[in-house]
């Protein structure tokens, strides 16, 4: 594999208006319920990055007709209904996306069909049993690797019963897989949950057409009903978003408005969590699109200070960390994250890989079981190691607008998983950014 890097010079500021890539979660996600739908699903706004693209890749491969994505990221999918699905005669390629793997895994474990799950080294050391240890309590039959990752084998035909299942750690993935396999489940499934996740997979199943209930933190669905096809306008990532938001928060003289931006509530961790760090972030435009609220967001240049980070606000920022991380580092006093445990499982460890990379540009970074503590002071140059996690790399990328030399990131190839084009427009907003392979 060639070796992307990213060379950024020091300083600078980030100005204008632009538009990020769609929403990650919303396209998986779009596809997914497209195809099991009756009728023709619109998506506009799909997110062209290779974790996406994966789940589209996979229908396709078990016989959905899907045409696009266009320039505009216009997708439409010939749904097949809910027992429409063919078998595929050869593995689902996953490459990177958890998500794809870890929904996909509750999707097909009631079809008639076997099927097998695979993806890149990185998601084959990822942990799968948090999906397939109750999807076996609801009857599927799923084989992993001895030590609970993929490749995962589902067997056909294992007809699922709904219950009521308790998750020990707040993940909107476990909580989607189970409860796209409670739509084939007989009876009702349940899934409580311990903190406020992402609810994108609940509003699109009302949009399509199936009841989901909401009881406090209790999320209920009943099996055997179908999706009709329904139209999906996917709004710009938060979590691209994030990048943008804390580069002008921390270079002086910025003044930078990002569109459309997907503001769910059970996303927008990285907004509270920055102003509480005394950013300035507008909210302008609300308005609601395809069932999700968005606006446009204005952020202007700040003198950031540091704030332990509350744990309420952790699993809606759970993807937006690392670039937290880089606010922290160019905040004054400290920061601290606790309740972040999960962040040592996603594409790298993150608590660690950015730890190291902060404490090479000369920040003292302290890595925890659970978090970090990080005190703010003066960011120089250096090479740090992204270890292939599209999020590490963007984040370092937006370090050099505090720092003081170069900044030089090592494996950035996978920044396409989740936000194609992401130099081109960080450049044409102001950073000084250089990306070349070796």
């Amino acid at each position: 594999m060639s070796n992307l890097k990213f060379k950024v010079q020091p300083g600078g500021q980030l100005n204008g208006t632009i538009r990020v890539p769609g929403d990650k979660s919303i396209s998986h996600r779009s596809i997914m319920l497209g195809s099991l739908a009756e009728g023709t699903t619109e998506v506009s706004g799909f997110l062209q990055g290779e974790d996406s693209l994966a789940t589209l890749n996979a229908f396709r491969q078990m016989g959905v007709q899907i045409e696009g994505p266009s320039d505009e990221g216009r997708v439409t999918v010939h749904g097949v209904g809910m027992d429409g699905l063919q078998p595929s005669d050869q593995a689902l390629d996953l490459g990177n996306s958890g998500t794809s793997m870890r929904l996909l895994s509750g999707l097909l474990s009631g079809q008639a069909f076997d099927v097998t799950l695979e993806g890149d080294e990185s998601l084959s050391g990822r942990p799968m049993r948090r999906v397939t240890d109750p999807l076996a309590e609801m009857g599927a039959i799923i084989e992993t690797e001895a030590d609970g990752t993929a490749p995962l084998k589902i067997r056909g035909g294992a007809p699922l019963k709904g219950f009521h299942y308790e998750m020990p750690m707040a993940s909107a993935q476990v909580k989607s897989c189970l409860l796209l396999a409670g739509l084939y489940a007989e009876g009702e499934t349940c899934v409580t949950e311990p903190a406020p996740t992402r609810d994108h997979t609940e509003r699109m199943l009302n949009g399509f057409g199936v009841a989901v209930t909401r009881s406090g933190d209790k999320i209920c669905l009943q099996g055997g009903g179908k999706l009709q096809a329904a139209e999906v306008d996917v709004p710009a990532d938060i979590s691209s978003t994030a990048f943008f938001l804390v580069g002008a928060s921390i270079a002086s003289g910025s003044d930078l408005t990002l569109e459309h931006v997907g503001i769910n509530p059970t996303r927008i961790g990285v907004i509270n969590i920055l102003r509480a760090m005394g950013a300035n972030i507008e909210v302008l435009n609300e308005r609601v699109s395809g069932g999700e609220p968005v606006a446009d967001l204005r952020v202007q240049s700040a003198a950031l200070h540091g704030i332990e980070i509350p744990v309420d606000q952790v699993p809606l920022a759970i993807d937006e960390f690392p670039a937290l991380f880089v606010a922290a580092a160019c905040a004054e006093g400290e920061t601290t994250l606790r309740g972040a445990e999960e962040l040592r499982v996603k594409e790298s460890d993150r608590i660690q890989v950015m730890a190291d990379g902060l404490t090479t540009l000369g920040i003292d970074a302290k890595p925890t079981a659970d978090g970090i503590v990080i005190q703010g002071g003066t960011m120089g140059g250096g090479t740090v190691y992204s270890h292939h996690d599209h999020r590490i790399s963007m984040s370092f990328a937006m370090a050099a607008l505090c720092a003081t030399a170069p900044i030089e990131i090592e494996g950035c190839d996978n920044v396409n998983t989740s936000f194609p084009g992401f130099s081109d427009l960080a450049a044409r907003v102001g950073l000084n950014i250089e990306a070349y392979s070796s």
